[in-house]
């Protein structure tokens, strides 16, 4: 027997005693489910929204001491001349720059480390999370005011919506751009 036939025969045996059953109740990836339980809820998503800053925040001062104590272990093997000026600044001046420029640098790069944190914390929801953060991002920037007619006595309300962590402080947001808009027609 060659081996085409054998796996033929072995096919057209296993097709005879599949049961027909399992596949009619087999939705389709193509269909929806009416009762989406593990959707991601306004709340959760801003439960996960203030995770997400808060790791981002954590990681920034993790990263920011970091790049201080990296700068601060190569600046103090260094042989300064205290006698000679660096660039017109006194040596110390422009080691305590560095110090604080490295500092910041790495403050910076607190975030890419946070996301990453954050992403792999939450790999189950984060497709769902993505989704409503691009769907409150449109609502932000659908609700936002003009800022150009902004002044002392009227400042604009949070206008990326960065500060936003409630359904609650959402609808207060929203209350604030309205009279914020308001204010601006009134006295213009």
């Amino acid at each position: 027997m060659s081996f085409v036939s054998l796996v033929a025969k072995r096919a057209a045996v296993s097709a005879r005693a599949a049961p027909l059953a399992p596949l009619a109740l087999t939705r389709l990836a193509s269909t929806s489910s009416s009762n989406k339980t593990d959707a991601l809820t306004w709340t959760q998503f801003f439960k996960l929204r203030k995770q997400q800053r808060g790791i981002n925040v954590v990681s920034s001062g993790f990263t920011a001491l970091l790049g201080c104590n990296i700068s601060w272990a190569y600046l103090s093997n260094m042989e300064i001349d205290p006698t000679q000026m660096i660039m017109g600044f006194d040596p110390l001046v422009v080691i305590s720059a560095g110090l604080m420029a490295s500092g910041a640098l790495g403050y910076l790069f607190g975030p890419l480390i946070g996301t990453q944190v954050f992403n792999i914390k939450n790999n189950k929801k984060l497709e769902d999370f993505n989704l409503k953060n691009k769907e409150f991002l449109e609502h932000v920037i659908e609700n936002r005011v003009d800022a150009s007619s902004q002044s002392f006595s009227n400042p604009v309300p949070d206008y990326y919506g960065e500060k936003i962590g409630s359904l609650k402080e959402y609808r207060q947001w929203l209350r604030d751009c309205h009279s914020y808009a308001r204010k601006a027609k009134e006295f213009l």
